[in-house]
């Protein structure tokens, strides 16, 4: 009871440490949606639109891809930045932005398998208007996404959620290091096991009060989207 009542303290007073966990956490999962967006919502809408062989194996792997183990691209992120590493000459191991990547390569399937999805199914109400229109690969995929953007806030929201929320890959390529690479999670994941439980609930809190606004949010977009269809 008291914990609870010291993490409550900690949140109403603005701790600077709590506050600068949950700033750096928010900048790097933001970070890396931006960048998954970029990427994931592209491959999205190609996979959407065009037909090659082996399309379907591609979907699958897609698919399957948004269930990547955390720890396991934390380990593939870690060996292409670590020294030895191939990327390893840029330094940036153990540093907000190996964070950022590894959090991207987790969200990037998220987005681009749901994007593919909504993209597909707009596609078959649009495709002989944009095909008398004569509208080139280029234009479906940009009027399509435009035409979307709601629904792809919905799918933007998830790889955030998914991002906030991840633990192992950043504590690997991060290093867990105080007042540089600590994020909510891992900093709960810390001082539980040294017995600071005030600190670790009062993030659980915050990361807690995250989701529930996510998920509302996207719960919104997707009522708010419903009404202007209908």
């Amino acid at each position: 009871m008291q914990d609870g009542l010291n993490a409550w303290q900690l949140i109403a007073s603005g701790d600077a440490t709590l506050l600068a966990i949950v700033q750096l956490s928010l900048v790097v999962s933001l970070s890396a949606v931006a960048i998954a967006a970029l990427v994931g919502l592209p491959l999205g809408a190609l996979l959407a639109l065009t037909h090659f062989p082996g399309r379907g194996v591609a979907i699958v792997v897609l698919n399957a891809f948004m269930g990547l183990p955390p720890v396991v691209v934390g380990l593939a992120v870690y060996l292409l930045l670590s020294r030895s590493g191939p990327l390893g000459g840029f330094g940036i191991l153990f540093t907000p932005p190996a964070m950022v990547i590894a959090q991207a390569i987790l969200i990037v399937p998220i987005i681009a398998a749901l994007s593919r999805q909504t993209i597909e199914d707009l596609w078959l109400e649009y495709r002989d208007e944009l095909t008398a229109m004569d509208v080139g690969p280029a234009g479906r995929v940009a009027t399509l996404l435009w035409d979307a953007r709601l629904s792809l806030l919905t799918a933007l929201l998830a790889g955030f959620g998914r991002a906030a929320a991840e633990v192992g890959a950043v504590m690997i390529v991060g290093g867990n290091i105080e007042g540089f690479t600590r994020t909510m999670t891992t900093t709960i994941a810390l001082e539980t096991s040294k017995g600071n439980l005030p600190l670790a609930l009062g993030l659980g809190l915050v990361l807690i009060a995250l989701v529930l606004a996510i998920n509302a949010a996207a719960w919104s977009v997707r009522v708010w989207s419903e009404r202007q269809a209908g």
